[in-house]
């Protein structure tokens, strides 16, 4: 009979490498996750429980473990933000989890981060390391695996960042050029996973996964560079200290509106400090070497989505700033000089009421629309509501003010670049 696992955080990096892992070596799996329809887009091979994680009660977690063998706690979160609390994902959860499973002799995989103490500098690392506490003072059969920073097939979060550094154009723009950086594989990731679902690795353990060598984050992006294909850069230029505060504060506002950016105060701080381990504990335990940052590049060749997605994935965010821009200005503007958009129709046969009404009606959509495609659980709404309503706006042309298609400023002919950008924009916009 197959083994039952549980897989929390089911279709995000590391979940999702799990789960695939999990199913070959012969085990029965269970994703759980906050989306039914994101766990069946990133696997529709096993079964999906749809669970709030940061939120389920105790009761909720009896019910729906009572046939596992193993639970795998792949869910997490970088940042506080519109999305996520991370005192709730990473510590209230585990003391939950750890209620309802108190007594069985199921097997706890925790997969933390290398660098999790209750003294560092960010709270993701220090809600980590509270988390792991409350599991290894439980009485289940625990185990505590600590990856370093993970390279995956797969590009989200710091390993779309990696993929977007490397590619960018001409310059080598540093930050903390010299921080250390190990990584892991996220296959010698998925195979510890495995093996301690196997009981082929004793309880208790808590361990970091990591290669033996680090170095600098210059040179993991220069690998990564020359992995994706391009040419050296031309010249380097250190980002001032000024910009890189910029940075995350713009990050993180954009984290209270739901965008899970990597360029966030928390991850900025980890990647200053540096992201190393000590692979002691493992060997210890009795692991397999990790493989280097060169062996896991060569194991997953470059291709052309690779090239496109590292060059594409630093335009999503501009492309809804300038879509957000437009689209507000757009309206402000128009109620700004109500009278002279209003005159554009009236002069075309239309009552001054009716064109009032409209220019009126319109701004108002164009604002909310503007400030909706900033709101990551709007924004693809508003995308289509934007496509809607440029096409609203050049068909209804066609009988109003047909003469504006011909106007040599072109106003109605701009509109269709619009369009194309927010299609392009829609196109790109999942993030798993």
């Amino acid at each position: 009979m197959k083994k039952k696992v549980y897989v929390l955080g089911g279709y995000g990096l590391i979940g999702s490498a799990c789960i695939r892992r999990l199913t070959s070596a012969g085990f029965e799996v269970v994703g759980v996750g906050r989306s039914i329809a994101k766990g069946m887009r990133s696997n529709s091979q096993i079964n999906w429980q749809v669970v709030d994680i940061a939120n389920a009660s105790v009761s909720e977690w009896q019910d729906l473990l009572s046939d596992a063998n193993i639970i795998v706690n792949a869910a997490g979160a970088l940042q506080n933000g519109g999305r996520d609390d991370l005192e709730a994902i990473h510590v209230k959860a585990i003391k939950k989890l750890t209620e309802a499973l108190s007594g069985t002799s199921v097997t706890f995989v925790q997969i933390s981060a290398a660098g999790a103490n209750e003294e560092a500098s960010t709270e993701f690392m220090r809600s980590k390391a509270r988390g792991d506490k409350v599991l290894s003072q439980s009485q289940l059969n625990w185990l505590i695996l600590r990856p370093t920073l993970v390279i995956s097939r797969d590009a989200y979060g710091g390993t779309a960042i990696l993929r977007a550094a490397a590619a960018f154009p001409l310059i080598n723009l540093q930050i903390f050029p010299t921080t250390q950086i190990q990584t892991v594989s996220i296959d010698d990731l998925t195979h510890a996973v495995a093996k301690a679902a196997n009981g082929m690795i004793r309880s208790g353990v808590v361990a970091d996964l990591t290669e033996k060598g680090a170095q600098s984050f210059d040179e993991v992006k220069r690998e990564f560079r020359c992995w994706l294909g391009f040419n050296p850069w031309r010249c380097k230029v250190s980002a001032p200290a000024c910009s890189i505060k910029l940075l995350c504060l713009t990050s993180d506002l954009a984290g209270l509106l739901g965008w899970r950016s990597p360029l966030r105060t928390n991850a900025m701080k980890s990647l200053e400090h540096g992201i190393t381990g000590d692979t002691k504990a493992w060997d210890a335990a009795g692991g397999f070497p990790c493989r280097s940052l060169q062996e896991t590049l060569n194991s997953m060749p470059a291709t052309l989505q690779e090239r496109w997605f590292s060059k594409l994935y630093l335009m999503l965010p501009l492309a809804i700033c300038v879509l957000a821009f437009f689209w507000f200005s757009s309206g402000v503007i128009s109620l700004i000089s109500i009278s002279d958009a209003q005159l554009v129709l009236s002069e075309r046969g239309m009552s001054s009421d009716t064109a009032k009404l409209l220019v009126v009606t319109g701004s108002f959509a164009d604002i909310v629309l503007g400030v909706s495609v900033l709101i990551r659980r709007f924004s693809k709404l508003a995308c289509l509501g934007m496509i809607a309503l440029s096409t609203g706006y050049l068909v209804s042309s066609l009988f109003t003010a047909p003469d504006l298609w011909l106007d040599p400023l072109g106003p109605l002919i701009k509109v269709i670049p619009s369009m194309a950008l927010t299609m392009f924009t829609i196109s790109i916009l999942d993030d798993r």
